[in-house]
């Protein structure tokens, strides 16, 4: 199963392909970066209809320049929260004024985002949101709590943040998604979590009575858990074709490291890697399945079931077929963070990949109950 491209598509990737062979050289900064990709009208394909993008792609385009910008090398994107999560919820539940003053920065990538949902006591489990927004007299909220594993905090101007603004509401209810500006000393505090990997692009965040208009509530208020459940139907999608192009160029590496050190010759290691490059081939076939589509429950939750367990195992095998060697690295110190290479990198960070975003554990759930219909899991059983 494959995209029927059109000769337009082709001219579409062609143009993109060049573009990036151009431009993403790695000399700028990602801020930079990210305004580059605006002037150029490569932020916000896809938007043309609203009036708020830069030029017109349709969903093949739109993934063909996700595919090629795998391919490229491009920097890592600081912008596509912005662009894949909050254009989207804004298009679908904004008001007019919120699409006028939030659109335009984050198709000219001048204005970063970072997500507020996840908390020490609510992260998988959403709907635990502790987090306060509080209305005073004149219209402003004043927010309290904290965040936890929020991606590129420490480099965005705004937060799009899950709220509590309803005092004695309980799990879904009474909660409120709000738009807040980080720069705000004193009361938005960013914390670097530093990751077994020696970098740290997740940030605990801390608000401290900190303000957001009450024109910047989205959805109306006390209803943020619905605008919230949109946007995570948006976390996946055409990225997800662009994820699996990044994760074949991992496997290729994975593969020729087999090569090198003869783990090859092992036919359980054969057979581990041809399974890996089965199972990404069948998650391609499901990714375009599914693409565009908005009547198929739980396609997203089965997607990140998928590709969360795959990836982790493609670092174990990463390790397997490197041997001793695969622990060797340069010496550690607290003021230096490790040089690792990129498949000691894949291990390490891989991880995580079946805790965020919702753990497997979450994802089954979801699955059986709301897909599957079958029976709610009793509370409080242990």
């Amino acid at each position: 199963m494959e995209f029927g491209f059109t000769v337009e598509d082709e001219a579409f990737r062609a143009e993109a392909r060049e573009w990036l062979a151009g431009h993403a050289d790695g000399s700028q900064d990602r801020r930079t970066w990210e305004r580059t990709l605006g002037k150029s009208g490569w932020i916000g394909l896809g938007w043309a209809e609203s009036g708020y993008g830069n030029r017109t792609a349709g969903l093949t385009q739109q993934v063909a320049w996700a595919e090629e910008y795998a391919r490229s090398g491009a920097p890592p994107r600081s912008g596509h929260i912005g662009e894949k999560l909050l254009a989207p919820t804004l298009l679908a539940h904004g008001t007019d004024e919120q699409k006028a003053r939030f659109l335009p920065p984050v198709a000219a990538g001048e204005e970063l985002w970072c997500q507020g949902y996840s908390e020490p006591g609510a992260g998988s489990d959403l709907a635990g949101v502790r987090t306060r927004a509080t209305r005073g007299e004149d219209g402003t909220y004043r927010i309290s709590g904290q965040k936890i594993w929020t991606s590129l905090a420490h480099e965005a101007d705004w937060c799009f943040v899950l709220a509590r603004t309803e005092p004695e509401s309980r799990r879904h209810h009474g909660l409120s998604f709000l738009l807040v500006p980080m720069d705000q000393p004193g009361r938005v505090e960013v914390r670097p979590i530093r990751q077994l990997t020696g970098t740290s692009e997740f940030n605990e965040v801390f608000f401290d009575g900190a303000h957001a208009r009450a024109e910047h509530v989205v959805g109306g208020e006390g209803q943020g858990w619905r605008v919230a459940m949109s946007l995570l139907g948006f976390e996946r999608g055409v990225s997800t074709l662009a994820q699996q192009v990044g994760f074949a160029q991992e496997l290729t590496q994975v593969v020729r490291a087999a090569v090198r050190t003869d783990a090859v010759a092992d036919p359980v290691v054969r057979a581990q890697l041809v399974r890996q490059w089965a199972e990404l081939r069948t998650m391609r076939w499901n990714a375009l399945r599914t693409l565009g589509g908005s009547g198929d429950a739980g396609a997203s939750n089965v997607a990140k079931l998928l590709w969360a367990g795959w990836h982790q195992r493609l670092g174990e095998l990463a390790m397997l077929v490197r041997g001793a060697e695969a622990a060797a690295g340069p010496d550690w110190s607290p003021s230096a963070p490790y040089e690792l290479d990129a498949l000691q990198q894949l291990f390490l960070f891989s991880r995580a990949d079946t805790i965020y975003g919702g753990s497997d554990q979450i994802q089954r759930t979801i699955i059986a109950e709301r897909v599957l219909g079958l029976p709610r899991e009793p509370k409080g059983v242990v």
